[in-house]
This record gives C-alpha cells, structure tokens and sequence, in this order.
C-alpha cells in the first residue's frame, strides 16, 4: 500500500505529498525539495485512533468550521472513544459535519451532517456491520488524503470521491459522483457527537426562492441551549428535494401544518428529527457545495457565505486555506530527525486550532447568557478548555500568537464576565455557551500571564476585577468554604458532597497567586497580600506525616483511611489522586520541598512515582486515564509539570532522563499517536516547549524550566520580527544529557529561562553529551521561581 502520492503545488511549484494512510513521506523528490516544509510535515491523521480524539477534516488557524468525517454516532453512555467523531479504526463514513473539537474528553457538536449519495436514498444511518443498510458507506484509508485545510475520500458504496475544504465561517464540499448514477444530499439535522434521545430540542429547514437552503438546531448537549444555524448553497441546480420528520412530537396538540402536501413539495419544516434530501440529476462535472454556519442567525449564516465564499472555486479555497497554514506554521521551524520532526509540526498544527473563532463576519456573537452580543475591535473566540490550556497551549500562544490569539483571547473571556450570569469568568466554554465542566478558575492564570508578558489590548484593571469577582463567587465550585477555611474540606457537611476537594483547593492556591502577580505589578497591594496568602493554602492540605496532600474535613482532620493511589468518584481528585497532585504548586515547589524535609526527599518521591506498580483497580472510577508511566499519567494535565521538577531539587539530568523517558513513549507520528486527548492544543503544546528544551511550568512567573531538547535546531519567528534559535550540539540517542548551555555565546548556568530572553531574540545552545552533567544548575540559586523563595 503506497504510503503518499506526488502532487503539483501551484502555490510553489514545488514537490508536496499528500497523506494517504496518515504517514508522509521524507525523502523523496529530493532533487526539488531538499526537506519537507513544515505544511508538508504536518500529518492530521495523528491522535484520531486510540484516545487522541483529534479529527483529519479540514479547517483554517482557529477556525469557527472544522469539517471532518464522522465515522460513528452513539449514545452519549458508549460515546468516549469517537469524541471528535472520526475514529481511525472505522470502516464506513457517516457523512461529513461541519464542526468539530481537536482532542476534548467530553464532547459535543457534529453539527449539519451531509452525505453525498449515488443511486437509492436511505434515510437512516443503517448498521456498519450491514453494508448498505442504511446511507452510511464503508471506505478505505487507501483513499484517504488529509493536510492542513484538505481532506479527501472515497465512498467506495457510492463510488463518491469526497473533498473538504474551508475558509473561518464556510465549510466547502466538493463531490464527484459516478456518471451513471443519480446524484444526491442527505442532510441529517438528527446526527449529534455525544448523542442521546431528545438532545435536538428544535431544529429548521427551509429552502428560500433563491435555492439557499437554511436552518438551525438548537440542543441540549454540553453547552444546554447551544444554538447553530447554517445556510448552504449548490453549484449544480436541485431537481427535487424532500423534508421529513422522523421524530414527530409524541403530544396530543402539534400544531397546524405548514404549507405543502409531500415531503417533495413541502419548502420549509420545523421538528427534532430532521432530515432533507436534495436530488441533481445525474451529473457530468463535481457538486460543490458550501455550508456557513452562524451562531446567531440564519442571516448571519448568509451573510458570511456572501463574505468568505461567494463563488464555488474550489481550489481557490483550497489554496487560501493552505497558505493560511503555511503562514501559521511559520511561526516554528524545526530541525530533527524525521519521526521527530513530523510529531513537532503536527504538535504546532493542533495547537493552532483552537480557541476557535466564535462570531460572524459583521462581529455578532452569541455569550453565556444566550444572547446575542456584538464584539467591538476583536475577535470573540471560544471552545476553551482551560483547565487544560492554561499550562502550555496558552503560553505557547503568548510567543506566537499575542495578538490574536492572546489579546483577542483575554478580551473575549472579559466580555463573556460581564455577560455572565454569574459574573465568572469562563470555565469550559464553547461557541460562547458555558459548560461548567472541570474544577479551578483557570481564565485567571491565562489572563495574568499575558498581563505579566506585556501584551495589552485590554484594561488591565478591569480584568484584575473580573479575576477577583471570578475568584470570590463563593457559590462556584465551594469557594465559600475555601475562603472561610482555607481549603475545601471534603465532607462539606455530608458525605461525598465535595469530591474533588484536595485538586480543588490545589488548583485554586495557583490561580490565586497569578491574581497576586497582577495586582501587584499594577501596583494594587492590598489585592495582592489577600491573593498571596490564599496562594498558600494548599499547605492546608498537605499532611507532612504522610508527605502527601490529601482530603481533609470539615473539622480540621484528614480523612481515614488514605490510599495515595486512589483516585476517581469522592476520592478528593480530579482525574488523578495524590500521586500526582501532591506536587502540583507551581508558586512553591521550593516551600513543598521544605514540607517535604528536602531535595532528597522530593527526588524519592517522583523516582517513587515514575517507577511505581500500578494496581488497575485504583483507576476503575476514572474514565479517562492514559500514558500511565507508573504514577505519572502523561494523558491527565496535573502531571505535565512533575519531570521538570528534578530541577528543583537540583538534579537537572533527572529532569533530563525522564523527558527522555516519556516523550519516546506517548508520542509517534501514527493514527494512535497521542496516547490521551490532546485537550485542544496542551497535549501538543507540551511537546513543542520539551522539544525546544523549557517548559512554563508556572505561568505568570514568566520564566521557562529548562529540560533538554528534541531537536537539533529550531528556530520561533517571533512577532516583533526578531528570532529565538535553540541548537543542541551532538544531540543523538546516545547524547542525551546536557553537558553545557549558553545564551547568546555566555554561560547559562541557571535551570531556567526568562520570558524576556526569548522575545529578545538569539540563540539558546545546548552542548550535549552521553553523561549527566551533576555540576550544571545544581545550587539554590540557580533553580526556578518559588513564591517562599522570592520572599
């Protein structure tokens, strides 16, 4: 089975290759192309097998449409495993919907499921196991293609040859049906990632006198209430058409018909079961279709077709959505050995989908109050999975994109505070809409470590008052009991009640203390003692007795029994347990050393971790939980910090030895390639900062803790024109300790890296050799920030 195809860039006039069955090509072509670029390097199919829940479709950098295959639609209970829904080891293609998220956990959208039909209509999905049972159809990765902005297939139970393009707002579609067969749409308004009975609540189509066809659905899912409209015009003329509920209301009242007597002379319906088929005849040349969607109206879905697709080239699309790629990927280049390279750029390809662009060409958007509101001089974006993001994807974008993903970021998190009904800033949010999903108040650190980096486009005041607001709602997340008592105890009066307590007062002492870093560079003290001692409290629940933090009640007593491995439902953690939240104080991993009686004892505690046996029983609560290195889990966030952590203990060639250790494990350039969610960009973001040799694990603090990198070069073309170059001297398999590091020609003898260095520009050197170093960066003064440090 050929691994890539030769195709012609009209863009460069260069040799590309095109994924086939998700691996590139290296080498070849080397006559025109000494390497690949980095568009070329980019392989989507990575993460959709396994548990990467990442979709191969097509989109543009942050893109509001993200079209892709769905290849299964469960009920919500079996769901997990199709998340983003398209899974490698599928063998039939549902349709085509037009949004989609890169690696969430949980899941939601699927919206306006397409599928292109040769001959009979069927109106139900039918059986994957039945092939034609229904209007699903098997394909064969064989077909498949899939590069930044493009995707293709072949339905081979249709003989349909399927290409997806898109623009911000505007999915494209381009469908080449056999000759001798008639032609055919099917629209599924039912169709719904994360499915269940009853989540469409209402949903449209109508078909206006100009042949657009719009609508909307409005469902219950993740976001309650989410509303999405669309409208979707065709390059070829319908010849007929039918719309059918397959879900009539089961009341006894329902209304008078609208107008029409058959689903085949009925223009516009409304219902929960929605389906339309639109009829072409049979056709000599390709259908192209394009679908815009809109969060606010179906005008709105109009207007941005009229704005970004008003004719139906679609290579045209293709090739701006491609050079909007090439652009975006720029930002990085990297030089490493071949699988290497082709993880680091699909890595910097998944971190720039998302957030996602959330409102429409004239600034329209719709917030977490349900209601349409109007963005004046920024984008609105959403999908943010912040207690995910804030950790590295958002630092990422600190560096490369400030502007307009940082800026236009912290302004939409603003708007959607003072839309809220709450008064919160954002938790889990997409498409504007509140989920409430996750624990902690993480817009804040993302807010303040853009502040403390110098990016504006804000007031800084005003956010410093939504941070504080977010932080003292005390009906969000027990916070009432975590101020009166400095933790969130676990009993919270009643059994179970409040199981997630110990991650909860963990995650809420860092995210106090970005508010303390803010308030006091603006100068605002008293905000920043109050915040600097709430940043402590997750002292309140570390038992020095045990050297573990760990649930603790009401009354001031740690709760009996304790098993450090356990984790899931009232265990006191979220996704994880004390094994990998006891070390989760970015502000002061040097004031947890001291709890713990030193650096020795901190070193035995991760070598403890990273070298454990685990008891699978202690993880049967915990959906997700992948890339399990003892107690380290590399697919939940709370342990993406604790390799850099040798570091401050002054043992940096541990730090070395276990990067090492888990980047060879949970990453190859494979459909399984991601062994968890690549959680919109984190997974992704932290393999572009250890491939680059630093990693922010304290965001605010503006310092990155320097590891040991990836790459034999790499150089960040930075937004204020100036470039940042990491070179790692006699890096191989056999070399891969740092023995030395320089900055711009002078010694680095220090383990970490400022903010302010790397927007400077030059060049971070990295002499490696095939032995620890036990001399380099070892003293106290050499380590990372901590807050009981710095006082």
């Amino acid at each position: 089975m050929p691994a890539s195809i030769l195709v012609c860039s009209s863009l460069r006039s260069v040799c590309l290759f095109a994924l086939t069955i998700g691996i590139f090509a290296g080498p070849a072509c080397a006559q025109t192309l000494r390497q690949p670029g980095a568009y070329d390097s980019v392989n989507p199919f990575i993460g959709t097998g396994a548990d990467g829940h990442t979709f191969p479709g097509a989109t543009v950098p942050f893109g509001m449409v993200q079209l892709s295959p769905d290849t299964q639609i469960n009920n919500f209970k079996h769901s997990y495993k199709w998340a983003a829904g398209y899974r490698y080891e599928d063998s039939t293609i549902l349709g085509f919907s037009e949004t989609h998220f890169s690696g969430a956990g949980h899941s939601d959208l699927g919206d306006f499921l397409i599928q292109p039909i040769a001959g009979e209509v069927r109106l139900e999905p039918g059986d994957a196991d039945k092939p034609l049972s229904g209007y699903r159809s098997r394909f064969s990765h064989a077909t498949e293609k899939a590069a930044p902005g493009y995707y293709a297939v072949t339905l081979s139970d249709y003989g349909v040859r399927a290409e997806l393009t898109a623009t911000a707002r505007v999915g494209v579609h381009r469908y080449t049906f056999p000759a001798d067969k008639e032609a055919h749409l099917l629209l599924d308004m039912r169709s719904s990632i994360y499915n269940y009975p009853g989540k469409v609540l209402w949903s449209r189509v109508r078909i206006r006198q100009d042949g657009t066809v719009t609508g909307m659905r409005e469902t219950r899912g993740w976001a309650p209430g989410r509303q999405l409209y669309f409208a979707m015009r065709f390059s070829r003329p319908v010849t007929g058409h039918q719309l059918v509920d397959r879900e009539p209301l089961p009341i006894d009242y329902k209304g008078f018909k609208t107008p029409g007597n058959t689903p085949e002379d009925t223009q516009a319906m409304e219902g929960r079961g929605l389906i339309a088929t639109f009829d072409f005849g049979r056709l000599s040349a390709p259908l192209v279709v394009k679908v815009a969607i809109s969060p606010v109206s179906e005008e709105g879905a109009i207007a941005n077709l009229d704005a970004e697709v008003p004719g139906f080239d679609f290579d045209a699309v293709r090739a701006a959505a491609r050079s909007a790629w090439e652009k975006a990927l720029r930002a990085v280049s990297f030089d490493a050995e071949p699988a290497m390279r082709q993880n680091l750029y699909t890595a910097l390809y998944h971190s720039l989908l998302a957030p996602s662009l959330a409102m429409d060409v004239d600034g329209s958007y719709r917030g977490p109050d349900n209601q349409v509101h109007r963005a004046q001089g920024f984008q609105f974006v959403s999908s943010l999975s912040l207690w995910d993001t804030y950790r590295a994807e958002q630092p990422l974008m600190t560096l490369i994109e400030p502007q307009t993903r940082t800026s236009d970021l912290v302004r939409s998190m603003l708007a959607s505070q003072q839309e809220s009904p709450f008064g919160m800033l954002p938790v889990w949010q997409f498409q504007g809409i509140e989920t409430w999903c996750m624990i902690g108040y993480h817009a804040v650190p993302e807010i303040a470590d853009a502040y403390m980096k110098g990016i504006g486009g804000f007031d800084a005041n005003k956010a410093l008052d939504a941070m504080v607001a977010t932080a003292d709602y005390a009906p969000y997340g027990h916070l009432g009991e975590y101020m009166k008592l400095g933790y969130v105890p676990v009993d919270g009066g009643k059994p179970g009640s409040h199981g997630e307590a110990v991650s909860q007062t963990i995650e809420y002492a860092f995210d106090d203390w970005t508010i303390a870093q803010m308030a006091r560079k603006l100068g605002r003290n008293d905000v920043a003692e109050r915040f600097e001692k709430r940043a402590g409290n997750w002292r309140n629940v570390f038992d020095t007795s045990v050297g573990f933090a760990r649930p603790r009640l009401a009354d001031g007593s740690y709760r009996e029994p304790f098993n450090p491995a356990r984790a899931g439902a009232d265990s006191g953690f979220t996704e994880g347990n004390a094994w990998q939240y006891s070390w989760y104080q970015p502000q002061d991993e040097a004031g947890m050393i001291r709890l713990l009686g030193g650096d020795a004892k901190l070193i035995a505690k991760l070598d403890a971790m990273f070298d454990a046996k685990v008891d699978p029983k202690d993880y049967a609560d915990v959906e997700d939980m992948a890339g399990m290195i003892g107690q380290y889990v590399h697919g939940n966030e709370p342990s993406h910090h604790l390799a850099y952590l040798y570091d401050y203990a002054g043992e940096p060639w541990r730090t070395q030895e276990r990067l090492g250790q888990i980047v060879e494990s949970q990453y190859k350039p494979a459909p399984d390639g991601l062994v968890g969610n690549d959680d919109l960009g984190q997974m992704s973001a932290w393999l572009i900062f250890t491939g680059l040799g630093f990693y922010p694990v304290a965001p605010a603090s503006n310092e990155y803790v320097i590891g040991r990198p990836f790459v034999e070069r790499a150089t960040m073309n930075l937004p204020n024109g100036k470039k940042f170059s990491v070179v790692a001297e006699r890096l191989s398999a056999n070399h891969p300790y740092v023995e030395s590091v320089s900055l711009n020609g002078k010694p680095l003898i220090r383990s970490f890296l400022k903010h302010e260095e790397i927007m400077g520009g030059g060049e971070l050197r990295f002499v490696m050799g095939d032995k620890p170093n036990k001399t380099w960066a070892t003293s106290t003064a050499s380590r990372p920030f901590s807050m009981s440090e710095a006082h």
